[in-house]
């Protein structure tokens, strides 16, 4: 038997779910003094596809005492910890957005800011213009591109998803201030500006970088091969200027004009600057068509192509209508282009950006895009949300995803999903409000430990927590466990990673398709796009 639960644990008011493979009376166990405060008997829920398995709920939402507590079935088993809290996920989100600070590029981690997670500067040296490095110049172009976020478990940078990253904070922190109160400890802690706005300009600098003199913008900046398993500072080969993409230029374009508005109170030279940047590559966009990219033969870091730069002309556009007002009947023409198109407009990845044009459209004070792009927009998005609800009810742990919606970083989905959800609540009213609240609760307490595999995908936080990701300087640290706050790719239908192909068996069900290994890049790297959505989503739920 297994009795999956939320392992950081629950809101004390509201709706408490616990699921369990099979039926059971239960109790609510306090930890403290082992006393049980709730019981009940659990309720068939059905097969979870997904799981492969029988569900029945366990429901404890009238419990609201606060406090460490316990779930033990009538069959003698127990469940891990969990909290009971009115503000339960505040711990949580600090970690998920300083670990964004584990990552940055081209400055040393020190002890007073990193614990024992420090490391030497790293990949300072000036990077080679991809042309050139190409046809062995002899005397290459090279420029200063010091800074910005490693992307993943490698020590790329890549604009698409550092801008996508910086998009999921901005709005956070635009919609939910108040749940960036605390300080990080980060260098720039103090400075009067919150810290995850020092975090993000960390990366906004860096992204300036990456744009030409002309507007446009390049795709990535990477060594030509990934590293091995090494600190970054041990990391000497040579950093290329890889060329240019629609898609980038549109992100950043996107992103800066965003940055611009966030910034203004703070840093209005900052905020002027990145609007400038924003339209120039607007107007590169608007002369240019398509232009995607593939790696050179031989090439294996990041490619990050895309068939379709419509999603990420239409966010640029959105922004721009919001933040540049010189311009608007032009932008909104624009934007109107993209919203009768036949593209998604619900999604906050980085193949899909076009729900960050939703979110910006849909909570723009101003009403800047007027009634008839915001009603397009409203259909789109409840037509999307009552679709996933429905998904929700056909779940064992009302979860929004399809057996094949398990794709390489699931978790991902998880979080733009709920992300959606608040959006949808945002924007409603009454007890539909709450419906999409709880919904995009739902999410994260398959995250934080209430799945089939009993594992909190989030280092640091839960009884079960993962503890391997797929990261270099975690890997040759030398440290046992990884800083805290990382959230896993998770659970992968098709893995395809050697280790995780040799652990899971041939017909294992989508959810349960994971292997916490170092190894397994498939399943188990971590992104700072993957974290950016949970800080959304938490920050969202601490306002309540």
């Amino acid at each position: 038997m297994g009795i999956f639960v939320d392992q950081v644990g629950y809101p004390a008011h509201g709706r408490k779910l616990a699921v369990c493979n099979c039926a059971c009376n239960f109790q609510i166990i306090r930890l403290s003094d082992r006393k049980c405060v709730f019981d009940g008997v659990a309720t068939k829920k059905g097969f979870d596809p997904s799981a492969g398995e029988e569900t029945w709920e366990i429901d404890f939402s009238d419990l609201t005492e606060e406090g460490s507590f316990y779930i033990l079935s009538g069959k003698g088993e127990t469940s891990p910890v969990f909290s009971i809290d009115s503000k339960v996920y505040a711990s949580l989100q600090k970690d998920l957005l300083k670990a964004l600070y584990f990552q940055r590029c081209g400055c040393a981690l020190t002890k007073e800011y990193a614990g024992a997670y420090t490391h030497e500067a790293c990949h300072t040296s000036p990077a080679i213009l991809y042309e050139d490095y190409a046809a062995h110049t002899e005397n290459p172009q090279t420029f200063d591109m010091t800074g910005g976020w490693h992307d993943a478990g490698d020590f790329g940078r890549y604009t698409t998803p550092g801008a996508v990253a910086v998009g999921h904070l901005l709005y956070a922190y635009e919609l939910f201030p108040e749940s960036f109160r605390n300080s990080l400890n980060i260098p720039e802690s103090g400075n009067g500006m919150p810290d995850v706005l020092n975090e993000c300009l960390y990366e906004l600098r860096w992204l300036m970088k990456m744009q030409f003199p002309d507007g446009s913008v390049s795709h990535k900046l990477t060594a030509y091969c990934h590293a091995d398993f090494i600190m970054p500072e041990e990391d000497h080969d040579p950093f290329l200027i890889y060329p240019v993409s629609s898609m980038a230029a549109a992100d950043f374009a996107a992103v800066m004009a965003l940055a611009s508005r966030v910034y203004a109170p703070f840093l209005p030279d900052f905020a002027k600057e990145a609007l400038e940047k924003a339209k120039k590559s607007f107007d590169w966009l608007l002369e240019n068509p398509y232009i995607g990219f593939h790696n050179p033969e031989g090439s294996n870091t990041g490619e990050y192509d895309d068939d379709c730069d419509m999603d990420e002309r239409m966010w640029a556009a959105a922004e721009l209508l919001r933040s540049d007002h010189d311009s608007i009947p032009a932008y909104r023409e624009e934007l109107q282009k993209y919203v009768d198109s036949d593209i998604n407009k619900t999604d906050f990845g980085w193949t899909d950006v076009s729900g960050f044009a939703l979110l910006s459209v849909l909570t723009d004070p101003a009403h800047t895009a007027g009634d008839k792009i915001e009603t397009k927009l409203r259909q789109s998005l409840f037509a999307e949300t009552e679709r996933l609800l429905a998904v929700m009810e056909e779940s064992g742990f009302s979860l929004a995803m399809k057996p094949e919606d398990f794709c390489w970083g699931s978790n991902m989905v998880v979080c733009n999903r709920s992300m959606l959800f608040i959006l949808a609540a945002l924007v409603s009213k009454g007890e539909q409000k709450e419906q999409y609240t709880q919904a995009a609760l739902e999410q994260l307490h398959y995250l934080l430990g209430r799945n089939a595999l009993n594992v909190s995908y989030v280092t640091g936080h839960g009884e079960h927590a993962f503890k391997n990701p797929h990261n270099r300087p975690t890997f040759a640290d030398g440290i046992e466990l990884p800083m805290p706050g990382w959230v896993s790719g998770g659970p992968f239908k098709t893995p395809c990673d050697p280790k995780a192909c040799e652990l899971i068996p041939a017909g294992t069900p989508p959810m349960k398709c994971y292997v916490d290994e170092v190894e397994s890049y498939s399943t188990n790297e971590i992104t700072i796009y993957w974290n950016s959505p949970a800080v959304f989503m938490t920050a969202y739920f601490e306002t309540l």
